[in-house]
């Protein structure tokens, strides 16, 4: 094994790898491992009938992988041991530690960090230390990654996030095969849900987990008296309401009974307007506005030209709310999203540079986009599918154009 204990790769990732990274991890993530954390893993993507999303991870860890073997001189196979898109948000820190100094990552022999977004423009604190070499501070770039082993020469540490969210892509190897993630993702997916919803389409939508694993702070997941749901503060700080034509919202006497209506179709408020369209829950919502927004650039440029397409006729459109709809999402805010500046504290920093005037024909393109977008990525998990378990690892796709 080589002599150096650690590495920095600068621009690992494209921008655009780090784009749809972060559109991943903030539609889809739960409330993560330690105080003010959010994460979003391979199994919690499958749990969510969202498994397609894993399809833009694979190439990037066989990258990391080749590159962890290569710089560190292994003369064996290393075994993916954890993949997982990892968010930091205000008053997250870690103290001083070792990534194997508990007994069960003892297993653990190398450590990867993906940056996805950059410190001094998506958020402020967030820095990582290493105790001692060189070198000992890394400042978090959108691109970069560093690898490390994972042991008592590396022990670290992250400050303090003051502002703002730190998004990561993190990969922690293994020598020891029992250890190898792949085996046990490849359990999980199932041949029979993925082809039905190939071609029983809408089937693909996401589902949500438990309620309580989106509700932040997590002590408070428990009865949901205060706190907020993290998928509506997501749509919150972009901008967005969420509207039920459901009945009013029973009472604060059994919250949890009224976030079941998250898991039901609902409609999305802008200001005084309603959008037409219906969205089969909160988190198909959620995937679709964070997808507009990490299109925004790209459909802007599609509609600047005065002469380009009007929508078609399924498009979304929009109508004035009325007082009575005003009513019920404000009801509903009060059950889902009980402390607003809390939303805003903890994401308003990382959602600042997406506040984009709302266009009706853009979002509509984002609507069609993002389902070409999923359908397109279950046809490569399908049609991989049985190489991956033929040879029990999962690897780069095959092109199903």
């Amino acid at each position: 094994m080589a002599e150096d204990r650690r590495l920095i790769l600068r621009n690992f990732l494209s921008p655009d790898v780090c784009k749809e990274l972060e559109f991943i991890h903030k539609s889809c993530c739960t409330v993560g491992y330690r105080p003010n954390v959010f994460s979003t893993t391979l199994p919690l993507l499958i749990a969510t009938n969202s498994a397609h999303l894993i399809v833009p991870l694979v190439p990037i860890r066989e990258r990391l992988k080749e590159k962890v073997e290569e710089y560190f001189g292994c003369e064996y196979e290393l075994f993916v041991e954890f993949t997982g898109l990892i968010s930091w948000c205000k008053g997250a820190s870690i103290g001083w530690h070792s990534d194997d100094n508990r007994d069960y990552l003892k297993q653990r022999d190398f450590a990867v960090v993906c940056y996805l977004n950059s410190h001094g423009v998506d958020f402020n604190g967030g820095l990582f230390h290493f105790q001692d070499g060189e070198p000992s501070t890394v400042v978090p770039m959108a691109g970069d990654a560093i690898m490390y082993t994972a042991d008592n020469k590396n022990i670290h540490s992250v400050s303090e996030i003051s502002e703002g969210e730190r998004i990561t892509l993190s990969l922690w190897f293994s020598r020891d095969s029992a250890h190898d993630e792949d085996a046990k993702i490849l359990s999980s997916l199932c041949d029979h849900s993925l082809n039905s919803s190939i071609s029983m389409s809408p089937s693909y939508f996401p589902m949500l987990a438990p309620h309580n694993m989106y509700w932040f702070p997590p002590e408070e997941a428990s009865k949901f008296q205060s706190g907020i749901d993290i998928c509506s503060a997501r749509l919150h700080v972009l901008g967005f309401d969420i509207y039920s034509s459901n009945e009013e919202p029973c009472s604060t006497m059994d919250a949890s009974n009224d976030l079941k209506l998250l898991n039901e179709p609902l409609h999305l408020a802008r200001g005084d307007k309603l959008l037409s369209l219906e969205f089969v829950n909160i988190l198909h919502a959620l995937q679709v506005v964070q997808f507009y927004y990490w299109k925004a650039p790209e459909l802007k440029k599609l509609y600047a030209d005065a002469a380009s397409p009007e929508p078609n006729e399924s498009s979304v459109k929009v109508t004035q709310l009325s007082e009575v709809q005003r009513g019920k999402i404000n009801s509903l805010k009060g059950m889902i999203l009980k402390d607003c500046n809390l939303a805003e504290n903890l994401l308003a920093k990382a959602s600042k540079g997406l506040q984009i005037s709302f266009d009706c024909r853009s979002f509509s393109a984002a609507v069609a986009k993002w389902e070409a977008y999923t359908y397109t990525l279950l046809k490569e998990i399908v049609t991989n599918l049985p190489q991956w378990r033929r040879h029990g690892s999962i690897f780069s796709m095959v092109s199903t154009d």
